[in-house]
């Protein structure tokens, strides 16, 4: 072998292996550049998830502070509504007493009411018990529960209704009426 065979063959291999070191520092340079840019871009999400997160606390204090002040607005407003029912429900009994509902009448214990324009007496006989009341109807006695209605007729020409409204163990609410008697 010659010496230029063997600088020709010895070239090669110096050839070989600076391409093998430079493939492998290319490829450390890569591998370290990608985890610059992994760590960098972490390091960088971190920060504006952080400038996200004091945004979203100061909004949440606001709505908070907020929703404080409508609770208390609420329970004020309901302060003022149950006022405002207490003083429609005193207006409304005052305004019953004065004026009560036509043909409506409240009947105390052994007690007698004209009613129905004059045409009916109804009286009840003791203290209403827990089923109904005992009324005297014209001279007739009969027991009525509440919501029934009682027919009487004074004479041939007036029907007349009672009915008991309700009752409880001082007084019973009825409601009379009488109306000249229908043509047949």
């Amino acid at each position: 072998m010659s010496d230029s065979t063997k600088a020709a063959g010895s070239g090669g291999l110096r050839r070989r292996r600076l391409s093998d070191n430079s493939t492998l520092v290319i490829l450390a340079a890569c591998v370290i550049s990608i985890l610059c840019i992994l760590v960098g871009g972490h390091l960088y999400g971190r920060f504006l998830s952080s400038r996200d997160l004091g945004g979203r606390d100061s909004a949440i204090e606001q709505l908070v502070a907020q929703n404080q002040k409508l609770k208390r607005q609420l329970d004020e407003k309901s302060a003022q509504v149950t006022q405002l029912q207490t003083k429609l429900d005193g207006v409304q009994a005052s305004l019953n007493a004065l004026m009560p509902s036509a043909n409506t009448y409240n009947i105390n214990p052994n007690q007698s009411l004209v009613v129905g324009n004059g045409r009916l007496t109804v009286g009840m006989v003791g203290a209403p018990g827990n089923e109904g009341v005992t009324l005297n109807i014209n001279g007739k006695q009969q027991t009525v529960a509440a919501g029934q209605i009682v027919a009487a007729a004074p004479d041939a020409s007036t029907a007349c209704r009672v009915q008991v409204q309700s009752f409880d163990m001082f007084k019973a609410v009825l409601v009379a009426t009488c109306s000249g008697a229908k043509a047949q």
